[in-house]
């Protein structure tokens, strides 16, 4: 199936605030799997390798957190995040190395 440019973008829009997997959240909404990480990876690049993590909750203590380096790329992973939202970068991770 071929999705428009504005569907594409719904779809990630939603799968950002389920805390999914861009795989699991695929499948789940019948979606193939290696089309929608196409779809993330394009849309991670088009924003020069930033990728922010929105949590649910916003705390001073999210200034401390651990920092991972590796050439050009830095993450910040706040104090307090979940999970899902760890899986989150560490899947974005494996899309840009």
């Amino acid at each position: 199936m071929i999705y428009s440019k504005e569907e594409k973008g719904r779809w990630l829009e939603e799968w950002k605030g389920s805390g999914k997997s861009a795989w699991s959240f695929a499948k789940e909404k019948g979606l193939q799997g290696q089309t929608f990480l196409k779809w993330v990876k394009h849309e991670r690049e088009s924003k020069n390798g930033f990728v922010e993590i929105q949590t649910k909750t916003k705390s001073v203590t999210q200034l401390a957190g651990i920092i991972i380096e590796k050439g050009d790329i830095k993450v910040h992973i706040p104090l307090g995040v979940s999970k899902s939202e760890i899986s989150t970068v560490i899947e974005g991770l494996q899309a840009v190395l």
